[in-house]
């Protein structure tokens, strides 16, 4: 099957539009759901209430709330007040605070400070290839592994790598050919390549010592 390039380029002719309302950045992304606290904070109390073996009746009436209330807070369908949820905490015998774990444990983060990036050994590496994991994420429907990449003056050509997912790499400094299936792309700083990581990759030929580049492998996450 004949591979497809496409090559991206800003040209001072296009046509500009104004931000929509709303957008943040450049990103086609979706917008993050306006209430993911709330189904946070009602998977929670669902999950407790479940724990203590108690209906959605027992929990409203001892709250003193209604049915439809407790399950429209469960769904994540309204924004209760300070009070509702106090009233909810006590009748779980949990702190207030703890109805709020679940939403603030998956914002993941991660920093690294410069040069202290996990240096590690991906299966088939050759000699003189150093990673660097950039960073990790523990939730979420995909991984994405961020690597800074050192082809050293011993680095061997390897293009044998295939894994799941995409791959994107920028190059920092050096030169190199690296190959992708049947093409073979020759990257400076500056340059960028975009791929579908199951077919055969990897550095064919090190043009210059010294060769750095990032390397943003992101595949979907499966359940253990």
């Amino acid at each position: 099957m004949a591979q497809r390039i496409t090559k991206i380029t800003d040209s001072p002719d296009s046509p500009q539009t104004e931000p929509s309302a709303g957008t943040l950045t450049g990103s086609a992304a979706p917008t993050a759901p306006e209430r993911d606290l709330e189904r946070a904070l009602g998977n929670r109390i669902r999950a407790i209430r479940r724990q203590h073996d108690l209906s959605i009746s027992d929990l409203a009436s001892a709250a003193g709330i209604s049915n439809g209330m407790l399950s429209k807070i469960e769904n994540g369908g309204i924004s209760p007040s300070l009070s509702t949820l106090q009233s909810i905490s006590q009748v779980l015998q949990v702190p207030l605070s703890s109805l709020f774990a679940s939403f603030e444990d998956r914002q993941d983060c991660s920093f690294v400070p410069a040069g202290h990036g996990l240096t590690i050994e991906r299966r088939g590496t050759k000699v003189g290839h150093v990673y660097q994991l950039l960073g990790h994420a523990l939730r979420g429907d995909v991984v994405v592994e961020p690597y800074l990449i050192t082809l050293q003056e011993n680095a061997a050509p390897h293009t044998s790598f295939s894994h799941a997912g995409v791959e994107f790499i920028h190059m920092i400094e050096g030169e190199v050919l690296y190959r992708h299936g049947a093409e073979t792309y020759r990257l400076r700083e500056g340059d960028s390549l975009m791929f579908d990581s199951s077919a055969l990759h990897g550095p064919e030929e090190m043009v210059s010592a010294g060769t750095r580049y990032l390397s943003i492998i992101v595949y979907p996450r499966t359940e253990p």
